[in-house]
């Protein structure tokens, strides 16, 4: 009786032991299963991270405990052994999105989906003025010593022979620590793209010799225009100056000429003052671009407005007045000139 009764304890315990560890199991599971798809912990000081070149798993996993991004590392080293990607995670500067899960998480580093940062280049910026900005971007790698502009021509594969213009202004996404020379090869790549597709839909009969010549004439009608739908007419002024063999007289070619000399007022001894960017003095297409040129000023050089105009002057709102013959001209010239002295 007393073995009975033993044995029947036994198999009490047993059983309830057995149900213990069901519970248990399931619990695990339930733990691990859930796991996948629960939120991590991102945080404004924790979004961003850096894995360093060499980093192994635990290193890994380490580090985002320590920034409170996984409350443990078992179950995210599970999850990357589970997924075969224990040794595919990548270097890299990551940003992390708020509705994060540690698969997701698994899936960024696994294909290296680094956080992108922008830079925008604007239309009308001299090469000076797009490096300054690029010199000041933090997460740029500079490797660009000096100025030397033949030099810099020679690392982004440019054929030009001069680096005034040759990039696209737009806003582009890189990754840090991407290089200045990678992002002056980038947008000279997508202007180069650009001006060809262009060129090879232009009018015809346009007195370029060149898509470089067009380009230039682009950068002459950026620094023209107040309104963009203006652009195709001054285009198509500047056309019929160069078929006549009229100079293309635009202060902003005479701008860029004085450089530092400019201290924003141009007078009528600077126009008359030689030098190869003087459209004044001098007949023809200047030796480069002048500034960066938009998708619209490239569009009216190459397509530009049919007129009988050949002239036009500011009106002071952001407007010209264009006019077909030099005496009509003068008279808009003392009119506007007029107004825009009495304003001041």
């Amino acid at each position: 009786m007393k073995l009975i009764s033993f044995l029947k304890k036994l198999n009490k315990h047993e059983t309830l032991l057995r149900n213990f560890f069901l519970i248990l199991s399931c619990l695990v599971i339930f733990w691990i299963a859930l796991y996948p798809f629960t939120p991590v912990n991102v945080t404004e000081a924790n979004a961003t991270f850096q894995i360093n070149s060499g980093s192994n798993l635990n290193q890994i996993t380490n580090q985002l405990v320590e920034t409170e991004l996984l409350n443990d590392s078992l179950r995210f080293k599970t999850l990357t052994f589970i997924t075969g990607n224990h040794k595919k995670l990548k270097r890299g500067y990551y940003k992390i999105p708020n509705d994060t899960s540690p698969l997701k998480l698994l899936d960024i580093l696994v294909k290296g989906k680094e956080a992108l940062f922008p830079i925008t280049l604007l239309e009308g910026s001299t090469f000076s003025q797009l490096l300054k900005l690029i010199h000041k971007n933090k997460n740029i790698k500079k490797t660009i010593n000096g100025n030397d502009e033949n030099e810099i021509l020679k690392l982004i594969g440019a054929e030009e022979k001069f680096i005034e213009g040759l990039f696209y202004p737009d806003t582009y996404y890189f990754r840090k620590n991407t290089s200045d020379v990678e992002i002056l090869r980038n947008a000279y790549h997508v202007m180069q793209a650009k001006i060809k597709f262009l060129w090879e839909n232009r009018t015809d009969n346009l007195p370029y010799k060149s898509s470089y010549e067009a380009l230039v004439i682009a950068s002459i009608i950026e620094k023209e225009i107040g309104i963009l739908e203006e652009a195709p007419e001054i285009a198509g002024v500047f056309v019929n100056r160069l078929s006549i063999g009229m100079p293309l007289q635009s202060d902003p070619t005479v701008i860029y000429g004085m450089g530092d000399e400019f201290k924003g007022n141009i007078r009528r001894k600077d126009l008359k003052k030689d030098n190869m960017y003087n459209t004044y003095t001098r007949k023809g297409i200047p030796p480069s671009p002048i500034a960066t040129a938009s998708l619209n000023s490239l569009e009216a050089a190459l397509n530009p407005a049919t007129t009988e105009n050949f002239y036009f002057v500011a009106k002071g709102n952001r407007m010209h007045h264009f006019s077909k013959t030099l005496k009509e001209h003068n008279r808009a010239v003392n009119k506007y000139q007029k107004k825009r002295r009495k304003k001041r």
